[in-house]
């Protein structure tokens, strides 16, 4: 369905090996650059109340700040203790240059 797709950014607004969060209705979106390719989860930390765009990218894992536990932001799975719980995936879509994500469906959809 053509309304869960939401326009973010321009792909140049998130350089390779950053991180970037966006406010989408009540959720808040962390849009990742790996390698070129753009990769969504939930922004939020499942272990505690933490913003993941503000820990370390490296390659295909985020750290998270608060406890140090992380994340595959490829698959969204739990890489690192203290952190146990997967975050939601969102399938990007860059079309024309322009970073988007659909909400109704996972990375793996």
């Amino acid at each position: 369905m053509a309304d869960s797709i939401v326009s973010l950014c321009p792909t140049s607004e998130i350089p390779e090996g950053t991180a970037k969060s966006f406010e989408v209705g009540a959720n808040v979106i962390a849009v990742y650059n790996v390698g070129g390719e753009f990769y969504a989860t939930d922004n939020e930390c499942t272990h505690g109340a933490a913003s993941l765009v503000d820990g370390i990218l490296e390659d295909d894992v985020i750290e998270c700040t608060l406890h140090f536990g992380a994340f595959n932001v490829k698959t969204g799975e739990a890489v690192q203790a203290p952190c146990f719980t997967a975050l939601r995936t969102y399938k990007v879509i860059v079309d024309n240059d322009e970073v988007k994500v659909d909400l109704d469906k996972t990375a793996t959809d």
